[in-house]
């Protein structure tokens, strides 16, 4: 696992804007930055893959353990939005896809930082945009990712034809650039797909409808569970037959007290970072604070101590906090490295990689292309 310093290729926008990449450049600084890629070797890979697909077997067990124990509560999930997760999982319905962030040197064991199983971004440019990136820059390489194969597999799997409606919450370049490829991906696998911006959708007393009176009988949702659940209309989602993707029961495998909870039920894994929802359990000086809502790196704090280190500014905290021991496999030559291993289904099925000269990912951190020989 090295970084290569490499020139762009010529017009690199206008390639990266011809395949529908208009969100390349975040503050007229790059987002998608390809003056570097990152090297793996095939073991690496392999490590990778099989490190996120246990990491997945295991948040699933505990996730089953916290609703078993009814530890909703704990976590800030309360009301509609806890009688909705434990609805959603006593139902067994099936998600779609999610992310796990990883911290690693490419020789110790990965550690999980976080799980974003709920509303993952940077999709398109794992899936995509580093494809073609390879395709032009590195013809010869491979690259760990069959995202787009798999996304068509499984939508084919959860709403084989039956119509699909996809929204977020515009405008976002971003989630509607996410919702748009999902829409793509859907379309390929053979679904009655379309997008309706989350504000259009209507209720009638019994359904939900689109911009276009359609009943929605299916719908992804590029928009946290818990922001829904805040939303007066979140009380007739119990009234209605709409399957919603991702399922509820992600509020659980998307919030960071999931953290505390793997740590609690797998002590010692050499995957994870010892993690509590009490800081005087966690017994590390190096720590990082993390809201159990907090996305984008929003509202993370890091502690040597007592003194703060680093904070991240953000709109989070009220709902509780998880810490964490912080990990210093993140930080290559300066650079802190994320790496985003992507699952769809039970499946590892791609690797996007985020960096940042500062300690925390945020959504204005660079996407850097890999490949592995």
């Amino acid at each position: 696992m090295r970084r290569v310093v490499v020139p762009p290729r010529p017009q690199w926008r206008d390639r990266v804007e011809a395949i529908g990449f208009d969100f390349h450049t975040i503050d007229n600084a790059p987002y998608w930055d390809e003056t570097a890629y990152w090297h793996f070797d095939a073991r690496q890979i392999d490590t990778l893959e099989a490190v996120a697909e246990e990491l997945h077997e295991m948040a699933v067990a505990a996730a089953a353990k916290i609703f078993a124990e009814d530890r909703l509560e704990r976590l800030g999930i309360t009301g509609i939005a806890a009688q909705l997760a434990r609805t959603s999982w006593q139902a067994h319905e099936p998600g779609l896809y999610g992310r796990f962030d990883l911290a690693w040197d490419g020789v110790s064991p990965p550690k999980l930082l976080e799980y974003n199983a709920d509303t993952p971004t940077s999709l398109f440019e794992a899936a995509v945009i580093q494809w073609h990136w390879l395709m032009d820059a590195a013809p010869h390489a491979d690259q760990f990712n069959s995202l787009h194969e798999a996304l068509v597999e499984r939508w084919a799997a959860l709403a084989a034809g039956q119509p699909l409606h996809l929204t977020c919450l515009p405008p976002h370049a971003e989630d509607e650039g996410t919702v748009r490829y999902l829409e793509a991906t859907a379309l390929e696998a053979g679904l009655a797909a379309k997008f309706v911006a989350l504000p259009d959708i209507g209720w009638t007393g019994r359904d939900f409808l689109d911009q276009d009176n359609q009943r929605i009988q299916n719908l992804f949702k590029l928009y946290p569970w818990e922001w829904l659940a805040e939303d007066p209309f979140a009380a007739h989602i119990p009234q209605t037959e709409t399957r919603w993707i991702e399922p509820a029961w992600k509020l659980v495998l998307s919030n960071k007290g999931l953290l505390a909870a793997l740590w609690e039920m797998f002590p010692g894994h050499p995957n994870l970072l010892p993690a509590s929802l009490d800081a005087g359990r966690l017994d590390t000086p190096r720590r990082v604070r993390k809201p159990l809502f907090s996305r984008e790196g929003a509202n993370v704090t890091i502690f040597d101590g007592a003194t703060t280190l680093h904070q991240v500014p953000g709109p989070y905290g009220a709902e509780g906090h998880v810490w964490q021991e912080w990990c210093p496999q993140a930080v290559h030559d300066g650079v802190s490295v994320v790496l985003g291993a992507w699952m769809v289904g039970e499946q590892c099925c791609g690797l996007g990689i985020r960096e940042d000269e500062g300690p925390v990912t945020r959504d204005t951190s660079r996407f850097v292309p890999h490949l592995f020989e």
